[in-house]
């Protein structure tokens, strides 16, 4: 039993569904369960949309309109029939509903981000299921959200894994072994049967998550690129491919920021030793990259460059000149923490406290609207995180890519080197 997961790239137009069909006619063998993800970049045009319905903007209608046509015009060019389509048309007047009413003042922003952001997924896994039936590669949609459960924190989700597992094992196993499932990755339930999501790229999570309950032999993440490379090929034009790598050494680069991985896909796949491959679906005859248990260190002297831009950087420092300590970082962190930032660098000194996060408009004023009242903020975007992995002292690439930026921030430990730059 094997777990697939197809990106938003792999299914953005007609084309990309009808490869999708090809890669599991050719590539498909045994019992297989399919995660994909919203298609294209429908999850950033849901993302406008639950903020122009949370702040009632006029433009709500105009986004809606926009997602509608979009998956409109996918399913005319797939052929697909009146009488398949109406589950599709079901789920867009659900999603037309909701932002057309008045909204529950009461209801937080991350609430209804969480109630709309899932369409995406939803409507993308009806599509290719309808259209792998269509061309008879035989499949079953199924809805996550009955499997993966999950506690009520909007956006962020954390697993339940004694409450999903035997839902999993006991209920959706049973129909992988006489089928081909097609699910959704990302979204999940509450225990308050509400919908909730597991963060922005977790559908590769997902895929982990049900690789681990099923007792999968394998998980393949199937992207754009021939593999994990040590570089973004659209960054660096020298990037190679990684063809092996150890869990170890994947968790290290996710944590990092490695977009090929999520963060949170790996563990579950270590604690099972289930292997994953991550492989191109525009050339998928090509061997990728397998992440496996291994005690050796597989990346030997490559050096992996990982680029974050859009980057935010937040000085704080205490009014009263009291120094940055255990207090005032509990203060600090549990700010973070309520404003739902992601911190990728952080340094302090005896008097400020700096760090840098992915920017996030909502999240800035929330994080300054906490930390105002006992605190000196000061916000600066644009800036861009480089972090070299396996870096070595003898690196003579570093100054050409770092081409005359300044340096705001630099940390480094035994496995990496990370520049904040401007």
């Amino acid at each position: 039993m094997r777990v697939y997961k197809f990106g938003g790239a792999s299914v953005k137009s007609s084309a990309a569904v009808k490869n999708v069909g090809e890669v599991l006619r050719t590539q498909a063998d045994g019992p297989l369960l399919v995660v994909i993800s919203a298609m294209g970049k429908i999850t950033n045009k849901l993302e406008l949309l639950v903020d122009a319905y949370f702040h009632n903007k006029k433009t709500k209608k105009k986004i809606y309109d926009e997602i509608k046509q979009f998956h409109q015009v996918i399913i005319d060019e797939l052929q697909i029939s009146e009488n398949d389509y109406y589950e599709v048309e079901n789920l867009l007047i659900e999603l037309e509903c909701i932002v057309e009413k008045r909204r529950d003042e009461s209801s937080s922003f991350d609430v209804e981000y969480d109630r709309i952001v899932p369409f995406g997924e939803l409507l993308s896994t009806k599509i290719v299921s309808t259209y792998l039936n269509k061309i008879g590669y035989k499949s079953r949609w199924i809805d996550a959200r009955n499997f993966v459960i999950t506690t009520n924190k909007n956006r962020a989700a954390n697993v339940l894994w004694d409450e999903s597992i035997p839902l999993i094992t006991n209920s959706l196993k049973p129909l992988v072994e006489k089928q081909t499932i097609v699910t959704q990755g990302f979204i999940g339930r509450g225990l308050n049967h509400k919908n909730t999501t597991l963060g922005r790229e977790g559908s590769d999570y997902t895929a982990a998550i049900f690789a681990f309950a099923l007792d999968a032999e394998s998980v393949t993440i199937w992207k754009d690129v021939d593999g994990v490379m040590n570089a973004d090929p659209r960054k660096f034009d020298d990037a190679v491919l990684i063809p092996r790598l150890s869990f170890n050494e994947a968790i290290e680069l996710a944590y990092y920021g490695a977009s090929v991985i999520h963060p949170k896909t790996i563990q579950p796949l270590k604690n099972k030793k289930i292997p994953l491959c991550v492989k191109s679906f525009l050339n998928p005859d090509r061997p990728g990259t397998i992440v496996m248990e291994s005690d050796q260190k597989t990346l030997n002297e490559t050096q992996c460059y990982i680029v974050k831009e859009d980057q935010i950087l937040v000085t704080i420092a205490s009014k009263d000149f009291s120094f940055i300590v255990e207090d005032n970082l509990e203060i600090i962190f549990n700010a973070f923490n309520s404003a739902g930032v992601q911190l990728n660098l952080m340094q302090n000194s005896a008097i400020s406290f700096m760090a840098c996060f992915n920017a996030e408009t909502s999240k800035v004023e929330k994080l300054v609207e906490l930390l105002t009242n006992k605190f000196e903020v000061t916000i600066n975007e644009g800036h861009t995180l480089l972090t070299v992995f396996n870096y070595s002292d003898s690196n003579s690439e570093l100054e050409n890519i770092i081409a005359g930026r300044n340096i705001t921030l630099e940390q480094k430990s035994n496995s990496a080197l990370q520049l904040l730059l401007i």
